[in-house]
């Protein structure tokens, strides 16, 4: 099976810090795939590289077999890449269908949208609704409160949802559970996987091992800048695949990527 969206021999550096060094990465059609490492190994640069906020000095990335070559997220994004940073990019006083539809805003058919430039206020805020309870999300009652009366689950519940609704190939998610309680993370697991039923493929970057070994079907381990190996969770413990990481243990000879 040929992966989805695929890095070959990447390269950023930032000065004499080389972040990534000739990196390989590769995500397969419908799959969760985790990234983990420790601070620093590159993983915010690598996804970076992929969904097109960094610019890689060297290598290639392919999206379905075609060669990309993004210069902004705002082009990834087109191409069908949605990346949920764990800043989760929201405006806290505007609407949740006002955040979900941020940059990409609906105008009424017709003249007063062509020429008046009118937004579509009724059609955004339905699709917004749509899309949130399909996702599960309908404990959020009113799609006009502002997103800052939101609890961090329910911002990070929205933050997928606009992700999902929008990101059509892949979506990427950093550190999706950090700041939330255990009731919380469990509503964003569960929204992982739902997204995932959908067939869509998902970038996990987490440093939660439960969450990550939980959910992910492939587990792509970073160090130093570079793929060290790619394991498969059903076949290796928590503590192996932190050994692996930090270099205390030998990393399979044999590894998983495509």
């Amino acid at each position: 099976m040929e992966p989805i969206l695929k890095g070959r021999g990447l390269v950023k550096r930032y000065g004499k810090v080389t972040a990534l060094d000739h990196c390989d990465f590769d995500l397969m059609p419908g799959e969760i795939l985790a990234v983990i490492g420790d601070n620093g190994a590159g993983k915010s640069s690598l996804i970076k590289a992929v969904s097109g906020a960094v610019v890689p000095d060297e290598g290639e990335v392919f999206l379905e077999g075609k060669k990309i070559s993004f210069t902004s997220p705002i082009q990834a994004r087109e191409a069908g890449i949605e990346t949920v940073y764990q800043t989760l990019a929201m405006s806290p006083a505007l609407s949740i269908a006002d955040n979900m539809f941020m940059g990409r805003e609906l105008r009424k058919p017709g003249f007063m949208g062509k020429w008046l430039r009118q937004l579509d206020r009724a059609e955004m805020e339905r699709l917004a609704r749509d899309k949130l309870t399909e996702l599960g999300l309908m404990t959020i009652q009113n799609i006009n409160q502002a997103v800052e009366t939101l609890s961090g689950g329910q911002r990070q519940g929205v933050a997928v949802a606009r992700a999902a609704a929008f990101g059509s190939k892949v979506i990427i998610l950093d550190e999706p559970t950090a700041a939330l309680g255990v009731k919380e993370s469990r509503k964003v697991l569960e929204l992982i996987q739902d997204v995932k039923s959908r067939g869509i493929p998902i970038i996990l970057i987490s440093h939660n091992m439960p969450h990550v070994f939980e959910v992910a079907d492939r587990i792509h381990v970073h160090r130093l800048g570079k793929r060290l190996c790619v394991i498969n969770p059903k076949d290796y413990t928590m503590s192996d695949a932190v050994a692996f990481m930090t270099g205390a243990k030998e990393a399979p000879a044999q590894t998983e990527a495509a």
